[in-house]
């Protein structure tokens, strides 16, 4: 029927002809240029000065596997402590009161502002400005004594975390309808009540998947922890370089494990987001 209307309203019938592809000469030169590129890097790497037998022999050592265990270990603590700051930060920030978001805002300005690796080491030197640390004729303890390695990193990672994550967890709070809010007051919930039980259920959808990236690469800043001596995967290969001078097979063995442990957590980031996410598809028609 259509052709039969075209040919009556004088214009030719052009069902039955080929339909020729347009050649994208340069996604093809694109394509080809990156192989080349990935060829010329393979083949750096094979040829290099790069002993493999060292990769295999240091990649499960026992100290490089208890640097394993120190920076997971030191990534979900520091990343449980970022998201109660985040949290109490975010919430603050919403808050009415000037006071309580003037703080909030002059957290996440200053740590955000700050490079981590300087926060790390103002952490482990605070004893420089504060030797003591306690309450006066109560009780008191040297801050050199009580700043270790391990205390510095989990500071200055968390609370640099924590800045970084109230503005997620503010994202959150502003994505859910103000009626919400509305409907708990109206049957009678406090503020705390019906954050926990209404508002961070519904936020956790948005809050979710940035909060993995940032997990994620929390996991890889714990590498900037070495320089204050915490003894992390990047530490440990270090300090085995420093005495063996195979740095460049020391480095790849802790890149490995960085990848490995990326490459894990990935899945279970998507996993858990469509755990959140059940119930909340829209349906397309």
């Amino acid at each position: 029927m259509s052709s039969g209307r075209a040919l009556a309203e004088g214009f030719p019938d052009l069902t039955g002809l080929p339909t020729a592809r347009r050649t994208h000469w340069g996604r093809w030169l694109a394509a080809g240029l990156i192989l080349v590129v990935l060829a010329l890097v393979g083949r750096a790497f094979a040829q290099g000065q790069i002993e493999w037998a060292y990769v295999g022999r240091f990649l499960t050592v026992p100290v490089i596997l208890h640097g394993i265990v120190n920076t997971l270990t030191m990534a979900v603590l520091a990343m449980s402590l970022g998201i109660v700051l985040g949290l109490v930060v975010a919430v603050m920030r919403l808050s009415p009161n000037p006071v309580l978001k003037g703080v909030a805002a002059g957290y996440t300005w200053l740590f955000r502002g700050t490079p981590l690796i300087l926060q790390l080491l103002l952490w482990f030197n605070l004893a420089l400005v504060f030797p003591v640390i306690g309450i006066p004729g109560l009780w008191s303890v040297k801050s050199v004594e009580v700043i270790t390695p391990f205390l510095a990193a989990l500071l200055g990672l968390g609370i640099n975390q924590g800045a970084y994550t109230s503005e997620v967890m503010r994202a959150g709070l502003l994505s859910v309808d103000t009626g919400q809010y509305e409907a708990a007051q109206a049957i009678g919930m406090g503020r705390l009540k019906a954050l926990y039980r209404i508002i961070l259920p519904q936020a956790m959808r948005v809050v979710l998947p940035p909060l993995g990236n940032e997990f994620i690469g929390l996991v890889k800043a714990t590498s900037l922890a070495s320089v204050i001596q915490y003894p992390e995967v990047l530490h440990a290969a270090e300090n085995i370089y420093y005495a063996n001078s195979r740095v460049i097979e020391l480095l790849i063995v802790a890149g490995l494990w960085y990848l490995l442990i990326v490459s894990i957590l990935t899945p279970l980031q998507m996993l858990l987001e469509r755990r959140f996410a059940r119930g909340t598809a829209r349906i397309t028609r």
